[in-house]
């Protein structure tokens, strides 16, 4: 049965479709805002094995050029692989709706978030929240709550919800927020150096309109029932579960936690468990057929212990596993310089957490090409990140960046992009990798503290040093506690992932995950007051290593200057089928980039070509007058006359006429490469310098109209050129 519900939010139009398409699907609802259209499908595989030890949860965004009225790019002409905007928006409708799964529910589901229609006006992408908590209520699947998300802009002192991207890229703060109707449970996003009671302040106005959005959720399921699918829920044998936690020791769990180093600690816990669970198994009688699941069991209810020792270890104890108390940071160390023919390289390195930032400078060609359902044109600042599995002491395969990659990057991306100098200050193309060299905990925010490091030593002008630190939380019935620069465990054990980078004068990104509903403004305020904090001290020690911008660029850098030319030069500067701008780039070993506005680009391997290059354009579009007198270079010899070029780049000619003495062949008196005195004497019709010769002794002669000219002092150039006196006085 096809329904329809309608809601007026936030000065647009937003209808809810439910019974016409996809019908096959779970869960299937259409959302639209204004004229963007987006198709949300849920689907569960019923006939699947289920798994044991993970949530085969998928979530896919497609993003469909015709939505545009648009036709894909390359030779193929229909749409590829999701672009990386595609999949930082599949990650946004993932991590509010995961946690709210059960724990035990392990069946595969695939979340389907299809974009039909795109009004550039209102962007899509944040409705496929709304669309997937609907399509997952809406049917057998079994899920536990309402969500939705919003994208907000604080813009010239007001909110604006759901913006554009012309108007999102000029915003002091620009964030998807999603959440419940009692709290927010995810944050992404990225700010103009904002305090924090301001980011406190979105965050809570963001909330707002989710609850609005949620009521009307609430208002469209109440007229669904659907009797959710019953799956097997795999429990211990209550005896052998007595068995099991009657040998197993907290005060050995608490002394196994404190062991020192990532994997001597996982070792120490994995061999613990190991003593207990192996003999536990030897003794009981236990099946073949269910002796898998049972070892599975009981390796998760020891893994829930674990959790309760480290959570118990820190809220009472203020104690955490590496030794340090709640706010203390790991120590730090930062190195520069360590690649020698890379543009700009720095190792930062907190605690077992390791990034190299390695900083490359291009020119224009250079840039990223951007042609997305919402965006065209060029990127100039890109960051990548790369995470390989000896940083965390794995193997695994190496290929195409994961969504995890692509999602890290994107924030310290985000966190840096504001420092960037404009092009017209710097006109490089950049580009930061981040190689994770190390991991436990934070990578993102190790990035981007080597990529603000790297920049420097690379010697970008970057406006500031950028830092950012994860923080974490423990949320128990009795309180809650904050931690700063949380480990790979607190982050897995804890109830929140929480990062911010910024610089002394305010937060640039931000990030957050909860996994519980608790989280208020004032966990909010404290969690942001003690990243600060953290904040400052790690940005103290990146002044003490590199305080500014290196003066010079690397060696092995690109030469690139900026000039211009008048508007009405381009065409003299470009020529004739591009031909004097292909002799000069040759000539000078350079590549040159003209714009309509006549700005001009010059990138070379070194200072002198690109000066000298410079210097010719500079000299062909100066401004000339009449009667101004030059010492040309002979640069063509013609019968009529010869042309001469006055400067680099500006050529006139000569007339027969005009060479100061009587000539019959012109080629007997100059010659090319001679050097000339000549005045500017006017410009023809087309703007070309016309030039007259000054003779170096006497007065200067013409041969204006064919009449004899004499004088007592005249010079001749013959072919040898030798000066032959003439004296016409008898």
């Amino acid at each position: 049965m096809y329904k329809v519900w309608k809601k007026e939010f936030k000065g647009k139009q937003l209808v809810i479709e439910n019974g016409k398409i996809a019908k096959q699907a779970d869960g299937s609802f259409v959302v639209n805002y204004g004229e963007s259209t987006v198709l949300v499908t849920a689907v569960m595989e019923k006939n699947a094995k289920e798994g044991l030890d993970f949530f085969p949860l998928t979530v896919e965004f497609q993003e469909k050029f015709y939505a545009a009225g648009k036709i894909p790019g390359g030779f193929v002409k229909r749409e590829g692989k999701p672009s990386e905007s595609g999949i930082l928006s599949a990650r946004d409708i993932d991590r509010p709706i995961r946690p709210l799964f059960p724990e035990d529910f392990k069946m595969p589901v695939q979340i389907v978030a299809t974009i039909l229609s795109v009004d550039p006006q209102t962007p899509p992408n944040t409705w496929g929240i709304l669309g997937a908590s609907l399509a997952l209520n809406a049917s057998v699947i079994p899920f536990n709550g309402i969500v939705a998300g919003v994208r907000i802009a604080y813009v010239d002192g007001k909110y604006v919800f759901f913006p554009s991207e012309e108007i999102a890229k000029d915003a002091e703060i620009d964030l998807i927020v999603a959440g419940t109707k009692d709290a927010i449970t995810m944050v992404e996003g990225e700010a103009n150096e904002v305090s924090e009671e301001l980011m406190v302040q979105t965050l809570m106005e963001a909330h707002e309109g989710i609850k609005e959005l949620i009521a009307f959720e609430e208002e469209i399921l109440s007229e669904f029932k659907f009797d959710k699918f019953q799956y097997e829920k795999h429990q211990l044998d209550q005896n052998l579960k007595e068995k099991f936690l009657n040998r197993i020791s907290n005060e050995e769990i608490e002394k196994r936690l404190l062991t020192s180093g990532k994997h001597q600690r996982d070792k120490a816990i994995e061999d613990y468990k190991k003593e207990i669970i192996d003999p536990l198994l030897e003794e009981s009688e236990i099946s073949p057929e269910v002796l898998d699941e049972t070892k599975y069991l009981l390796s998760e209810t020891f893994e829930g212990l674990v959790k309760q020792s480290m959570r118990r270890m820190i809220f009472e104890k203020h104690l955490r596993v590496d030794g340090r108390d709640p706010d203390t940071i790991r120590p730090i160390t930062c190195e520069l310089g360590l690649l020698p023919r890379t543009h700009g390289s720095a190792l930062f390195t907190r605690g077992e957490t390791q990034s190299l930032g390695i900083v490359t400078l291009g020119a224009s060609m250079d840039v990223q090409i951007i042609d997305t359902l919402l965006e065209e044109g060029e990127k100039r600042f890109m960051l990548h990140y790369n995470f390989p599995p000896f940083s965390v002491g794995e193997t695994g395969r190496f290929g195409s960046p994961g969504r995890r990659e692509i999602g890290h990057g994107h924030l310290a991306e985000r966190a840096l992009k504001r420092m960037i100098p404009s092009e017209s200050e710097f006109p490089y193309t950049v580009r930061v990798v981040s190689e994770i060299l190390e991991s436990n905990g934070s990578s993102s925010m190790a990035t981007v503290c080597s990529g603000s490091l790297s920049l420097m030593d690379a010697g970008v002008p970057a406006k500031k040093h950028v830092a950012g630190v994860a923080m974490g939380l423990i949320f128990e019935p009795d309180g809650w506690l904050v931690l700063t620069d949380i480990t790979g465990m607190e982050d897995h054990l804890g109830d929140m992932d929480f990062k911010v980078a910024g610089t002394r004068d305010g937060i640039t990104a931000f990030q957050m995950d909860v996994k519980v509903g608790h989280v208020s403004a004032d966990i909010l305020k404290v969690a942001l007051d003690k990243a600060k904090k953290a904040r400052y001290r790690i940005l103290d020690i990146m002044y003490d290593t590199i305080p500014q911008p290196r003066e010079h660029l690397s060696k092995y850098a690109p030469v690139i200057k900026l000039t211009s030319v008048p508007v009405d030069k381009i065409g003299e500067l470009i020529g004739p089928g591009g031909k004097n701008v292909k002799a000069l780039s040759e000539e000078y070993n350079v590549e040159i980039q003209i714009e309509e506005n006549g700005s001009v680009k010059i990138v070379g391997n070194n200072d002198e070509d690109v000066n000298k290059a410079m210097l010719y354009i500079a000299n062909m579009s100066k401004e000339i007058k009449q009667g101004e007198r030059f010492m040309a270079t002979v640069s063509r010899v013609e019968k009529y006359g010869f042309f001469a070029e006055i400067v680099p780049g500006r050529t006139g000619l000569v007339h027969i006429s005009k060479m100061g003495r009587r000539v019959k062949n012109v080629a007997d008196v100059v010659h090319i490469g001679d050097k000339v005195n000549v005045e500017i004497t006017g410009f023809d019709p087309s703007g070309k310098l016309q030039l007259r010769q000054i003779i170096e002794d006497g007065e200067d002669q013409t041969n204006e109209g064919g009449d004899e000219v004499r004088d007592h002092d005249k010079r001749r150039w013959n072919n040898g050129g030798e000066d032959k006196r003439q004296d016409h006085d008898r």
